[in-house]
């Protein structure tokens, strides 16, 4: 059996669409049929909880305690995925050093993947020199969400340049605009991405969700699934029997 694997999403800077990623990774995964669990870091309200509940639980990732629910139980699942709230990437990473978490995964004990998910400004690039030396020998992605019509517009080629090619073996992501209205009906509906594709309730009952937007949804999480396939995510946190799916498609 593959060692435990723990996904951390995250970044310093706030409305980059973190917990968008995260739910598509859920989504992912529990589609592959790999053992997964989450924990929201939104404490006390908490947002992925909303969409995955059955596999999710809201901590304070700040407190030791919580750390300790978290890290001392990685056997309780294959995957662990963690949404860190904003601001808290940094401080997350500091305590993985401290108590020898990063040392452990550096070994092969235990596998960790970052998904520092990247705004537009260049603010969001200054991140990336302090948080890839705080996970050399891990894996770290970096992603661009295109949310709100994001252009990245701050990076042009000598500053982009200038950034990454300090960077050893780090994947870069793409995260496509999902269609605004289609977005909103998934939030109104508070489901998982696949359940909306599906047209169930959170019950697992029949929907009556736009067939228009179930097909924006389905097409914009193809597209994130192939950026996962392509830089073979489940073959790094599962077992390599594990067969790929389609958006859409029932496990």
């Amino acid at each position: 059996m593959a060692s435990p694997a723990v996904v951390l999403v995250g970044a310093d800077k706030g409305g980059v669409g973190k917990t968008t990623v995260a739910r598509t990774l859920l989504d992912y995964l529990l589609a592959r049929k790999l053992p997964t669990r989450a924990f929201d870091t939104e404490s006390p309200k908490g947002t992925l909880k909303r969409f995955h509940p059955d596999v999710t639980e809201i901590v304070d990732i700040t407190t030791v305690a919580d750390q300790m629910r978290i890290f001392d139980s990685l056997s309780d699942a294959q995957v662990t995925v963690i949404d860190v709230r904003a601001g808290l990437l940094t401080p997350t990473l500091k305590a993985l050093r401290d108590i020898g978490f990063t040392d452990a995964a550096r070994k092969g004990q235990i596998s960790l993947t970052l998904f520092h998910i990247l705004g537009p400004s260049i603010s969001s690039l200054e991140e990336i020199a302090e948080t890839a030396e705080s996970v050399t020998g891990t894996r770290y992605h970096l992603v661009k969400n295109f949310i709100n019509n994001t252009s990245f517009f701050e990076w042009d080629q000598a500053t982009y340049e200038n950034y990454f090619s300090r960077l050893q073996g780090v994947a870069e992501i793409t995260i496509p605009k999902l269609n605004e209205m289609a977005a909103e009906q998934v939030e109104l509906a508070s489901v998982p991405f696949l359940t909306f594709v599906a047209n169930k309730t959170s019950k697992g009952e029949s929907a009556a969700y736009s067939f228009v937007l179930r097909g924006y949804v389905r097409h914009w999480l193809s597209h994130v699934w192939a950026e996962y396939d392509r830089i073979k995510l489940s073959d790094h946190l599962g077992p390599r029997d594990v067969v790929p799916l389609r958006a859409g498609q029932q496990g």
